[in-house]
C-alpha cells in the first residue's frame, strides 16, 4: 500500500483531479449555454427602457483610428462588439462585422474592442479580416468589466440615446446584426 505520506499525496492528487475535471466540466456547461440556442436563449432580449444603462465610453489607445466618443455617435443605433484574436467564435464572426460595417456603417456604426489581446495579435486579427471600423485596446479587460462581459464575442446595441438596449452574445450573423439595428429604427 505504501507510506502513509504517499497515501495523502495519492489522495491529495486525485482530490485535484477530480476537482479539475469539475471545473472543466463547469466551464463547458456555461460555453454551451451561452453559445447555443436562440439569440434571446443567449441573452440577446431587449432590455426595457427603463432598465437601459447609459453605455460606458470607450478610452484606450485605439488600434483602427480614429478615436471617438460614443456620445458623437448619439442620434442612431451603435454597435459595440467585443472580439479577441484569440477566440475561436470572434473568427467565425469577424467577416459578418466586416460586411455590416461595408453596408450599414452610416446607418448604424461599429465599435470593436479589442479585449484582453496582445497588440500586435489584435492588430494582425484586424488587417487579416479588413476591418475599416474603429477599434480600440482592452489590454487588461477594464473597458470589458465596466460593460459586465460575460464571454466573447459579446456586442452591445445601443439605443439613439446611447443606452445599451439590447446584448447580443456569441457570434453574430449579418442578419442578425441587422435585425437588431432595425428594432432600435
Amino acid at each position: 500500500m505504501g507510506s502513509p505520506a504517499a497515501r495523502r499525496r495519492s489522495l491529495s492528487r486525485r482530490r485535484a483531479i477530480t476537482a479539475l475535471v469539475a471545473l472543466a466540466g463547469a466551464v463547458a456547461l456555461a460555453a454551451g449555454l451561452l453559445f447555443s440556442g436562440s439569440d434571446e436563449q443567449r441573452g440577446g432580449a431587449a432590455i426595457a427602457t427603463a432598465e437601459r444603462k447609459r453605455a460606458p465610453e470607450l478610452v484606450g489607445e485605439w488600434l483602427v483610428p480614429p478615436p471617438l466618443r460614443l456620445a458623437d455617435l448619439r442620434g442612431r443605433p451603435v454597435l459595440v462588439n467585443f472580439w479577441a484574436s484569440w477566440c475561436i467564435p470572434c473568427r467565425k464572426e469577424a467577416p459578418e462585422l466586416a460586411r455590416f460595417d461595408r453596408e450599414l456603417a452610416a446607418r448604424a456604426p461599429l465599435v470593436g474592442v479589442a479585449f484582453q489581446d496582445a497588440e500586435g495579435d489584435a492588430r494582425d486579427f484586424i488587417r487579416e479580416f479588413r476591418w475599416r471600423f474603429p477599434n480600440v485596446a482592452d489590454p487588461r479587460g477594464k473597458l470589458g468589466a465596466r460593460y459586465g462581459l460575460v464571454g466573447l464575442p459579446m456586442t452591445f446595441v445601443l439605443d439613439p440615446q446611447g443606452r445599451i438596449a439590447r446584448v447580443l452574445s456569441g457570434a453574430q450573423t449579418y442578419d442578425n446584426l441587422v435585425a437588431a439595428v432595425a428594432q432600435l429604427e
